[in-house]
């Protein structure tokens, strides 16, 4: 089956009405019926900024990386893509196309498209 994969590219400090920015944002789409979410948690990486965030117990960081990986449809996707935007505020955020393998349920979403 085709689908598209979403990442979202975030700081672990990053924060949205208070709580988690990557918290916040797989609470939406687990509340708009989004077929999954998984949040990562880098040891190392930099951004635009290229300011350095890294796990190493001599620069220990509060702000590691996180991705945001989300995988359904295209349809699916695009109408929370918008306030996925305004909560990872400026964050790189990407999609690909992806061939679903296997997985539960994958069947009966595409049947609803």
């Amino acid at each position: 089956m085709k689908a598209k994969l979403l990442r979202i590219y975030i700081g672990e400090s990053g924060r949205y009405e208070g709580r988690p920015a990557y918290h916040a944002i797989v609470e939406y789409l687990r509340s708009r019926g989004i077929a999954g979410a998984t949040v990562f948690r880098g040891f190392e990486g930099y951004g635009v900024h290229s300011i350095l965030h890294t796990a190493s117990i001599m620069r220990l960081s509060e702000d590691l990386p996180v991705i945001i990986e989300v995988v359904d449809t295209q349809e699916r996707l695009e109408p929370v893509i918008p306030h996925v935007r305004k909560m990872a505020k400026d964050k790189l955020m990407t999609i690909q196309d992806v061939d679903i393998l296997a997985g539960h349920d994958y069947e009966a979403i595409s049947k609803n498209i």
